[in-house]
């Protein structure tokens, strides 16, 4: 027989698209296909990662986008949720922006663990030079995110390089259960670096560029001359400069800089990434596995037709290898299980056993193509409106009396407190509600968890809001109405059992044995008040909005 090991979980190949841009102030120019890939039919991008410099950053602007999303990230989220991204996370520090996208497949496997900026402009005390910071785990991998803006001009090398390892030496995460960031598997740096080419004069730097002889430069280009020498610079990785320098240009206009100064070109907008040192293979160990997390780098370029900027945007799309340490999502959000009560969205969701529960966990309902987390048309937090199941199945409703009925599809997300990522999601769906084209009711599927101790009665409780609609969601299923009545009033009960089997009486407080025409009356006596049946079956605490567990009953024992 076969000692085969059971086979682990499969590689995913994740496609990353990173930009960055120095936007010299500008407002977003009207369309960003290129940039963003929109276009290219093979793309098949999983995340955007986009870093910018020089945002307007004047009082009035950053006030505003205090309270607003500021101009670019609006354009992008507009651009981009249509297509299924969501914005993940995002940083800010004055005129220095990161922002994360990703497929909304992909928010359960994706946990935000902090975000950071590290000014460096006036001694450290300035934010308009420095860098903004994303950790994140992917899968279950570490990846740190760095968008910077270091120091101008060809004779400040030094302190570029300065800054640069003052940025990396700020990315602690005291008090959190973070490894090193070089203990990371991944670090993307990126942004406006300023790096500058070195000796070469105006007049060779120009017609090198006009002749395509890019290669004749790079010699001399300064970061590639720092990594050389600086052993933890030499880690990070960077594709081939295969296209024009990207700085500095006229404005509105393709033409490198015809101001008095005349600025030599640069490659000043650079993207870097760095792995996770692995092991060496060597004589003893010539069988080393393949990685189980690699990045590839499939295109790397400027993109010369935008001239809102100084600056041509730079940007780079990777291939992303790796198993996954994280399989499954936290939460699981059952759509099987959705099923609609006139004003209230009900659903049923597991959790795994060790999943950071918390009273300020919420789930949001949204509309396909939501923007960001926030972007939802309703939520509840599942502390106040959550019964449970069992140890980990549990049932929430979501009121969605103000929402419209639309043939869009939605979507239910949970999001952890503690995670501040989103930790489940359904699958789009389409709720039930009001009467479809041919005037009949739509009758939601029963959810196929409802407890039933007896081969034939259920006791349901809910808010009386709903009480229309009960008779309608079970008749479908083989269930009779009998009767219901309010408790306290703010509930009322319902009882019901499988059709031509026992006829019911009802008491002030409570069902009596009796005889009728279909056979013989079950005695049960519930007390609703605390929320457990007082002869024969079992009930769940009270939800403080007013909502009682599905109740299964029993026949007496005789």
């Amino acid at each position: 027989m076969s000692s085969r090991k059971p086979a682990g979980p499969k590689s995913r190949r994740l496609g990353i698209h990173v930009v960055t841009w120095n936007v010299a102030s500008a407002a977003p120019p009207l369309d960003l296909s290129d940039l963003l890939q929109l276009n290219n039919q093979n793309a098949n991008l999983d995340m955007y990662i986009i870093g910018l410099q020089e945002l307007n950053s004047g009082i009035i602007s950053l006030l505003s986008d205090a309270a607003f999303n500021d101009s670019w990230s609006s354009f992008l989220m507009d651009t981009l949720s249509p297509l299924g991204f969501v914005k993940v996370s995002h940083m800010r520090m004055q005129g220095i922006l990161l922002l994360v996208f990703a497929k909304y497949q992909h928010l359960p496997y994706l946990q935000i663990l902090s975000t950071k900026s590290t000014p460096t402009g006036l001694f450290g005390y300035w934010g308009n030079k420095g860098g903004v910071n994303i950790c994140l785990k992917l899968y279950g991998y570490y990846v740190s995110i760095i968008n910077c803006h270091l120091p101008p001009h060809i004779s400040n090398n030094y302190q570029r390089l300065e800054h640069f390892d003052w940025i990396l030496e700020m990315q602690t995460f005291q008090g959190q259960d973070i490894p090193n960031i070089l203990d990371h598997d991944l670090i993307i740096w990126f942004g406006d670096m300023n790096f500058r080419i070195e000796d070469f004069g105006l007049h060779f730097v120009r017609e090198s560029i006009k002749n395509r002889r890019y290669s004749d430069l790079w010699e001399k280009d300064q970061l590639s001359i720092a990594k050389k020498h600086d052993p933890l610079l030499r880690e990070f990785q960077e594709g081939r400069l295969f296209f024009p320098p990207t700085y500095k240009f006229d404005r509105n206009s393709s033409n490198y800089d015809t101001s008095e100064k005349k600025r030599k070109p640069a490659w000043t907008d650079r993207i870097l990434w760095r792995l996770k040192r692995q092991p060496q293979a060597g004589p003893h160990t010539p069988g080393l596995p393949a990685p189980d997390f690699s990045l590839s780098q499939r295109s790397y370029g400027s993109y010369m037709m935008y001239t809102i900027s100084d600056h041509k945007p730079v940007a780079g799309t990777f291939d992303l290898e790796l198993k996954p340490l994280l399989s499954a999502p936290p939460i699981v959000l059952m759509p099987e299980d959705l099923w609609t009560l006139e004003n209230d969205l009900m659903v049923s969701y597991s959790s795994t056993s060790d999943f950071p529960r918390s009273p300020w966990d919420w789930i949001g309902l949204y509309k396909v193509g939501l923007r960001d987390i926030h972007d939802y048309v309703s939520y509840i937090w599942v502390g106040d409106n959550e019964v449970s199941f069992s140890d980990n199945l549990n049932q929430v409703y979501i009121d969605i009396s103000n929402i419209p009925a639309t043939e869009e599809e939605f979507l239910l997300c949970y999001y952890s407190n503690n995670l501040r990522s989103v930790a489940g999601i359904s699958r789009p769906f389409q709720p039930s509600y009001g009467e479809d084209a041919s005037g009949s009711l739509r009758v939601p599927v029963l959810p196929s968890r409802i407890p039933r101790l007896g081969p034939t009665a259920l006791a349901l409780c809910y808010k009386p809001c709903v009480s229309r609609t009960i008779p309608w969601l079970l008749a479908g299923h083989g269930w009779l109405f009998c009767d219901c009545y309010t408790v306290q009033g703010e509930l009322e009960a319902w009882l019901l059992h499988l059709c031509v089997t026992h006829d019911w009486g009802v008491g002030a407080h409570g069902w009596t044995p009796g005889t009728g025409p279909c056979g013989p009356k079950l005695g049960l006596c519930l007390r609703f008040a605390e929320a457990t049946t007082m002869w024969l079956g079992w009930g769940s605490s009270m939800g403080s909005t007013g909502v009682l567990a599905l109740v299964g009953l029993a026949a007496p024992a005789k």
